[in-house]
């Protein structure tokens, strides 16, 4: 396949299911705005107001940056989990896999499918956001590149979730057992230093700590970790999970299981 036909069989695959996006909004987008709605009056002004700052930060302020990554990586993992699963389910992912098009070509589209609803999640609670604070973001491009990079890692969560599930009930294990618990752990609502020594050393083993801190960071210029390992442990992780996930589709693992 030549550059140009890899292109466009990216595009197609991409562009399609974010069209299904925002055709069906309603299943997609709108529970998310609702959701974070929620979490705004019910954590940032009902307890905001009774907590005070955090982190030297007004309360509701603290957890904007949180509440908008918490959304997207939700976004992501479900994007990619289910779009995969229904095309290996549907077979699809077979003819795919037969087709001119490469391993690394199916796999980044569907990676750039959750990274894409994610991003549009994430504008869309943004917005929201802005009629409860005051926005403002210290370091504009650095909160693009952590928001790309954290979405396309679960992206490719929700990839090898789909690749190993079995059935559709498979597909909830990872978000419910795993996603959701280390997500409240992470620090969307609490600083880690109001945490004892020994379990802020045990936080440090939450990946998802990294990236709210860092996200965190780009928006007021504060973090309770250090941003530049912090990014370059994001950025090891991606890699792992690409190369992993590449392997996986390359040797047709639980495709036709």
């Amino acid at each position: 396949m030549s550059p140009k036909q890899a292109v466009t069989a990216y595009v197609t695959i991409t562009l399609a299911e974010i069209r299904k996006t925002f055709r069906l909004w309603a299943q997609t987008i709108l529970p998310a705005a609702i959701t974070t709605t929620l979490y705004f009056l019910i954590f940032g002004h009902l307890m905001g107001e009774r907590i005070g700052t955090m982190a030297g930060l007004p309360y509701l302020d603290f957890i904007v940056p949180g509440l908008i990554m918490m959304t997207m990586l939700n976004s992501a993992f479900n994007a990619s989990v289910s779009l995969f699963y229904m095309y290996k389910w549907t077979r699809v992912l077979e003819e795919l896999l037969v087709s001119p098009m490469s391993s690394l070509n199916i796999l980044t589209s569907f990676m750039s499918v959750g990274m894409l609803r994610a991003f549009i999640v994430g504008c869309i609670v943004f917005t929201v956001a802005t009629f409860f604070v005051h926005m403002s973001v210290l370091h504009v491009f650095y909160m693009v590149f952590i928001a790309l990079l954290a979405s396309a890692i679960f992206s490719l969560v929700g990839i090898l979730n789909a690749i190993y599930a079995k059935t559709f009930d498979q597909i909830s294990i990872i978000p419910t057992f795993i996603i959701t618990p280390l997500t409240y752990l992470g620090g969307v609502f609490y600083s880690l230093n109001i945490l004892p020594d020994f379990w802020q050393k045990v936080a440090l083993f939450n990946p998802i700590i990294y990236i709210i801190s860092t996200f965190r960071y780009a928006f007021y210029g504060k973090a309770d970790t250090n941003i530049f390992i912090s990014t370059l442990i994001m950025i090891v992780i991606f890699l792992g999970l690409f190369s992993l996930c590449y392997c996986l589709i390359r040797l047709r693992k639980g495709i036709s299981d």
